[in-house]
């Protein structure tokens, strides 16, 4: 999984409120696709996207599918943005 693809999945609003809904906890893919007025296989395409970038994991229970936030993709990616503006985030004591 490379930053480009990460971004390319940030990219897309309806991926960010995904992104945005799975912050509060694991959803089902029916508990996400009730939030939006797109097709329920427009839904598991922008989950798709989102677990090919390492946005989000899945783990199954029965005949369901619950998706939750990876939040260390994001702390990488800003960290490096961190870098790249020349901030310094470590201690100096």
């Amino acid at each position: 999984m490379g930053l480009q693809q990460t971004l390319k999945a940030l990219a897309d609003p309806t991926r960010r409120e995904i992104l945005n809904l799975l912050r509060s906890g694991k959803r089902s893919a029916g508990e996400i696709a009730e939030q939006f007025d797109i097709s329920a296989a427009a839904i598991s395409r922008h989950l798709s996207v989102l677990k090919e970038a390492d946005l989000i994991s899945d783990t199954r229970d029965g005949k369901y599918i619950f998706y939750e936030l990876n939040a260390t993709v994001l702390e990488e990616i800003l960290l490096w943005i961190s870098d790249l503006k020349g901030e310094d985030n470590h201690d100096s004591q």
